[in-house]
């Protein structure tokens, strides 16, 4: 584990998606919401208001191990119905899960849908807000993300990218 090692949060809805978490170690992400794909070595995980006392907070995460682009109906043929069932998706494979001691919590409920950030914020986070932070010492996390895209950058001494 990397300070600079990307972290995808994705939100979990449903228990038999949490199911699927745990027992297959695969977690789905539209296409569309992730158009450029999934670039993070980390995934962790959001438990919405379906979940009780896990509501609100993001209690495991696991190491990406694999992903592949599949339909819908591929994923959950159980549910051929659905009015997305031929939308693409992609398959994050997972290794296996780990608690986030103690979890992080989201104080400001705020709405979310995927959250992109670094492991060295997630490690010390306790509130989502701390998944943005800019203060001195984390990693600059536009210079990684030019990085990955192959996009010329260069960072000017005492400046920060934003």
């Amino acid at each position: 584990m990397y300070p600079e090692d990307r972290v995808l949060v994705g939100v979990i809805n449903r228990k038999r998606d949490f199911e699927k978490l745990q027992v297959e170690h695969w977690y789905r992400v539209p296409q569309g919401q992730a158009e450029q794909g999934v670039y993070a070595e980390y995934i962790a995980f959001f438990f919405s208001r379906a979940f009780g006392d896990l509501n609100g907070g993001i209690h495991y995460y696991a190491r990406r191990t694999g992903i592949e682009l599949v339909r819908r109906c591929d994923l959950l043929p159980e549910e051929p119905t659905h009015p997305r069932a031929q939308a693409l998706y992609y398959k994050v494979q997972v290794g296996e899960l780990r608690p986030k001691s103690p979890p992080i919590l989201n104080r400001g409920h705020r709405a979310i849908s995927f959250i992109y950030t670094t492991w060295d914020r997630f490690v010390v986070a306790r509130d989502l807000a701390d998944l943005y932070s800019e203060a001195d010492g984390f990693v600059d996390r536009g210079f990684y993300a030019l990085d990955h895209q192959s996009l010329r950058r260069e960072r000017l001494p005492g400046r920060r990218m934003e």
